[in-house]
């Protein structure tokens, strides 16, 4: 059962708006079988452009009931129902804080026929009720009034469900007040997450990466990550979607993969710091990093020729390592080869690997240091 509804307002600060009218139609899925419309004293004000947008003033409220002597009907229509609106976080907002004002926790789950539109109707040229509707053909009558936009809605809404045939989209739109989608996404997530070393990427609904991360268990750093109480990790949480991730097996190759990525992606909400670039040269000129692998037979290879870090690769067979030409084919390539340099100068300043390979200036082969 659903209760499509439109609110008009006074205007103002958030939060601090008034109700003016509210129109309500409770829909089956089929036809409206109940409705409720009217005008609110808002007690306070109308901001004059909202009055001109409107069509609704001062002196046509000061007979209308108060919020509270409408709010029982408004709980009663709206019983066990989705409430369903365009643009609906404003109007459940407005509705929320005038039943808070009362003293009462308004509670509802909720459908926006914005974002429901945005999915089934790929090619509209705007999502505003009015555009959207003129270009569906569905007819709207007093605009911005809340009992034309209201009706406008339910036709929407009915275009929309037979759009959806499985009903799928309709069911995944819905908002639960008590974010119970919210915390089945973010299971769904942490179930998809290995519980092995690397650096994993949180993505939003569009596939941007928005944060990176990295530690010695993807799945535990993920979920740390989420129950952080920082303004930025919960704009990651709420906006994440999705994350991948890549395994590296060792230290260096997760802190070089880290800040690589870092600097190349530049993710809005991680803490980007500059780093003081290195002018020395590695004591050997051409070198293999050897070290752990993402699994017992599998090392990791990292590449230095004549100063440069060239790439790297995982190895599962000691010729892969002992034939330079075929370790050059094998090698992910580095892009930015200063900041490769200066992580690993770093890191082996004041860490150990499992081994150093020296390379020959003559020819592919290589010995240990």
């Amino acid at each position: 059962m659903y209760a499509i509804l439109d609110i008009e307002t006074t205007g103002g600060k958030f939060n601090e708006e008034g109700i003016t009218e509210i129109a309500i139609y409770k829909y089956d899925g089929h036809e409206v079988i109940d409705q409720f419309i009217s005008l609110v004293n808002p007690e306070r004000e109308i901001q004059e452009f909202v009055a001109k947008l409107t069509g609704i003033n001062n002196s046509m409220l000061k007979n209308a009931p108060k919020f509270y002597e409408v709010a029982k009907r408004i709980i009663e229509i709206t019983q066990d129902c989705i409430l369903i609106a365009h643009n609906a976080s404003f109007d459940y907002r407005v509705l929320k804080t005038e039943f808070r004002r009362l003293g009462y926790d308004y509670q509802k789950n909720t459908i926006c026929t914005v974002t429901l539109s945005k999915k089934l109707i790929k090619d509209a040229p705007s999502y505003s009720l009015g555009k959207l509707c003129r270009h569906l053909g569905i007819p709207v009558t007093d605009r911005h009034r809340a009992n034309g936009d209201a009706y406008a809605t339910v036709k929407l809404f009915k275009l929309l469900l037979d759009k959806d045939n499985d009903k799928e989209i309709i069911t995944q739109s819905i908002k639960y007040f008590d974010n119970r989608h919210e915390k089945l996404r973010i299971v769904k997530i942490l179930e998809s997450l290995p519980e092995t070393q690397g650096v994993f990427y949180v993505h939003n609904q569009e596939g941007n990466i928005i944060f990176i991360g990295r530690g010695k268990n993807i799945k535990s750093e993920v979920s740390k990550q989420f129950v952080k109480k920082t303004s930025k990790a919960e704009k990651v949480l709420k906006r994440a979607y999705e994350v991948s991730y890549e395994e590296t097996g060792n230290q260096l190759l997760t802190r070089l993969k880290y800040h690589l990525d870092l600097d190349k992606i530049r993710p809005k909400y991680n803490i980007i710091r500059k780093r003081k670039n290195i002018t020395k040269v590695f004591n050997n000129p051409s070198f293999l990093i050897i070290d752990r692998g993402r699994k017992p037979e599998e090392n990791s290879v990292i590449l230095i020729e004549n100063n440069e870090v060239i790439g790297h690769a995982f190895t599962n067979l000691a010729f892969q390592e002992n034939q330079l030409h075929i370790l050059k084919s094998m090698v992910t390539e580095i892009e930015n080869k200063q900041l490769a340099k200066v992580i690993i100068k770093n890191y082996l300043l004041r860490n150990k690997v499992q081994k150093l390979v020296r390379l020959s200036d003559e020819t592919s082969d290589s010995h240990a240091t």
